[in-house]
Protein backbone atom coordinates (compact mmCIF):
# COMPACT_ATOMS: atom_id res chain seq x y z
CA UNK A 1 0.00 0.00 0.00
CA UNK A 2 1.23 3.45 -0.84
CA UNK A 3 1.03 5.86 2.10
CA UNK A 4 0.75 9.54 1.20
CA UNK A 5 1.19 12.69 3.29
CA UNK A 6 -2.47 12.70 4.37
CA UNK A 7 -2.18 9.08 5.58
CA UNK A 8 1.02 9.94 7.48
CA UNK A 9 -0.79 12.90 9.05
CA UNK A 10 -3.68 10.63 10.11
CA UNK A 11 -1.24 8.17 11.66
CA UNK A 12 0.61 10.98 13.44
CA UNK A 13 -2.59 12.27 15.02
CA UNK A 14 -3.74 8.79 16.03
CA UNK A 15 -0.35 8.06 17.63
CA UNK A 16 -0.85 11.12 19.80
CA UNK A 17 -4.45 10.25 20.65
CA UNK A 18 -5.87 6.91 19.52
CA UNK A 19 -9.25 7.88 20.99
CA UNK A 20 -9.59 10.94 18.77
CA UNK A 21 -13.08 11.03 17.27
CA UNK A 22 -13.37 10.68 13.52
CA UNK A 23 -14.78 14.20 13.16
CA UNK A 24 -11.92 15.71 15.17
CA UNK A 25 -9.38 13.66 13.20
CA UNK A 26 -10.98 14.72 9.91
CA UNK A 27 -10.80 18.40 10.91
CA UNK A 28 -7.16 18.02 12.01
CA UNK A 29 -6.09 16.50 8.68
CA UNK A 30 -8.33 18.58 6.43
CA UNK A 31 -10.72 15.91 5.18
CA UNK A 32 -14.45 15.33 5.34
CA UNK A 33 -15.45 12.85 8.06
CA UNK A 34 -16.46 10.21 5.48
CA UNK A 35 -13.19 10.52 3.54
CA UNK A 36 -11.21 10.39 6.77
CA UNK A 37 -13.04 7.29 8.01
CA UNK A 38 -12.48 5.59 4.65
CA UNK A 39 -8.74 6.27 4.84
CA UNK A 40 -8.51 5.07 8.47
CA UNK A 41 -10.27 1.83 7.53
CA UNK A 42 -7.88 1.30 4.59
CA UNK A 43 -4.90 1.93 6.88
CA UNK A 44 -6.30 -0.62 9.35
CA UNK A 45 -7.14 -3.25 6.70
CA UNK A 46 -3.71 -2.93 5.07
CA UNK A 47 -1.93 -3.36 8.40
CA UNK A 48 -0.40 0.12 8.56
CA UNK A 49 -2.51 0.64 11.68
CA UNK A 50 -2.33 -2.66 13.57
CA UNK A 51 -4.36 -1.68 16.61
CA UNK A 52 -5.01 0.79 19.38
CA UNK A 53 -3.68 0.62 22.91
CA UNK A 54 -3.60 2.41 26.24
CA UNK A 55 -0.28 3.73 27.50
CA UNK A 56 0.11 2.97 31.17
CA UNK A 57 2.20 4.80 33.73
CA UNK A 58 5.97 4.51 33.44
CA UNK A 59 8.29 2.44 35.63
CA UNK A 60 8.20 5.04 38.38
CA UNK A 61 4.54 4.13 38.96
CA UNK A 62 4.75 0.41 38.15
CA UNK A 63 7.75 -0.66 40.19
CA UNK A 64 10.62 -2.41 38.44
CA UNK A 65 11.37 -2.48 34.71
CA UNK A 66 13.80 -5.14 33.56
CA UNK A 67 15.51 -5.25 30.19
CA UNK A 68 16.19 -8.92 29.52
CA UNK A 69 18.53 -10.39 26.92
CA UNK A 70 17.67 -13.97 25.98
CA UNK A 71 19.88 -16.41 24.11
CA UNK A 72 18.27 -19.57 22.77
CA UNK A 73 19.86 -23.02 22.56
CA UNK A 74 19.30 -22.94 18.79
CA UNK A 75 18.15 -20.34 16.29
CA UNK A 76 16.00 -22.62 14.13
CA UNK A 77 12.56 -21.55 12.96
CA UNK A 78 10.99 -24.12 15.31
CA UNK A 79 12.84 -22.74 18.36
CA UNK A 80 12.05 -19.14 17.45
CA UNK A 81 8.36 -19.90 16.91
CA UNK A 82 8.00 -21.86 20.16
CA UNK A 83 9.72 -19.09 22.13
CA UNK A 84 7.64 -16.29 20.56
CA UNK A 85 4.38 -18.18 21.12
CA UNK A 86 5.24 -18.72 24.79
CA UNK A 87 6.28 -15.09 25.35
CA UNK A 88 2.90 -13.84 24.09
CA UNK A 89 1.17 -15.71 26.93
CA UNK A 90 2.76 -13.58 29.67
CA UNK A 91 1.50 -10.01 30.20
CA UNK A 92 4.48 -9.34 32.48
CA UNK A 93 6.57 -9.33 29.29
CA UNK A 94 5.48 -6.08 27.69
CA UNK A 95 7.82 -5.99 24.69
CA UNK A 96 9.85 -8.59 22.82
CA UNK A 97 12.24 -8.01 19.92
CA UNK A 98 14.08 -10.53 17.75
CA UNK A 99 17.63 -9.18 17.53
CA UNK A 100 20.87 -9.40 15.65
CA UNK A 101 24.06 -9.57 17.69
CA UNK A 102 24.91 -11.56 20.81
CA UNK A 103 21.33 -11.97 22.14
CA UNK A 104 18.52 -13.59 20.19
CA UNK A 105 15.79 -11.54 21.91
CA UNK A 106 15.48 -8.45 24.06
CA UNK A 107 12.44 -8.25 26.31
CA UNK A 108 11.02 -5.57 28.58
CA UNK A 109 9.36 -6.98 31.68
CA UNK A 110 7.59 -5.05 34.43
CA UNK A 111 7.11 -6.12 38.04
CA UNK A 112 5.89 -4.44 41.21
CA UNK A 113 9.21 -4.99 43.02
CA UNK A 114 12.61 -6.65 42.72
CA UNK A 115 11.21 -9.69 44.52
CA UNK A 116 8.33 -9.85 42.06
CA UNK A 117 10.80 -9.66 39.15
CA UNK A 118 12.77 -12.50 40.74
CA UNK A 119 9.59 -14.60 40.58
CA UNK A 120 9.09 -13.65 36.91
CA UNK A 121 12.70 -14.68 36.22
CA UNK A 122 12.33 -17.99 38.04
CA UNK A 123 8.76 -18.94 37.11
CA UNK A 124 8.43 -17.51 33.60
CA UNK A 125 11.68 -16.54 31.87
CA UNK A 126 13.71 -19.57 32.88
CA UNK A 127 10.86 -21.86 31.78
CA UNK A 128 10.40 -20.40 28.30
CA UNK A 129 11.15 -23.04 25.65
CA UNK A 130 14.67 -23.20 24.27
CA UNK A 131 16.23 -20.63 26.62
CA UNK A 132 19.96 -21.15 27.11
CA UNK A 133 20.94 -17.87 28.80
CA UNK A 134 19.13 -14.97 30.50
CA UNK A 135 20.80 -11.64 31.22
CA UNK A 136 18.68 -9.08 33.07
CA UNK A 137 19.31 -5.41 33.74
CA UNK A 138 17.05 -3.38 36.02
CA UNK A 139 16.19 0.15 34.90
CA UNK A 140 16.89 2.79 37.56
CA UNK A 141 14.62 5.39 35.94
CA UNK A 142 13.23 6.40 32.57
CA UNK A 143 15.28 9.13 30.88
CA UNK A 144 13.43 9.31 27.56
CA UNK A 145 10.14 7.66 26.81
CA UNK A 146 7.73 8.86 24.14
CA UNK A 147 4.49 9.98 25.72
CA UNK A 148 1.41 11.22 23.93
CA UNK A 149 0.37 14.80 24.41
CA UNK A 150 -2.35 15.20 27.01
CA UNK A 151 -5.42 16.25 25.09
CA UNK A 152 -9.00 16.66 26.26
CA UNK A 153 -11.32 13.90 25.11
CA UNK A 154 -12.91 14.96 21.84
CA UNK A 155 -16.66 14.71 21.41
CA UNK A 156 -17.81 11.69 19.46
CA UNK A 157 -19.01 12.65 16.05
Amino acid sequence: MSVDSIDRNIVRHLRLDGRLSNSALAAAVGLSPSACLRRVRILEESGVIRGYTAIIAGPERQGVTAIVRITLERQTEEYLNRFETAVRRHPEIQECYLMTGDADYILRAVASSAAAYEAIHKDILSRLPGVERIHSSIAMRSVLRPEPKAQPRAAVG
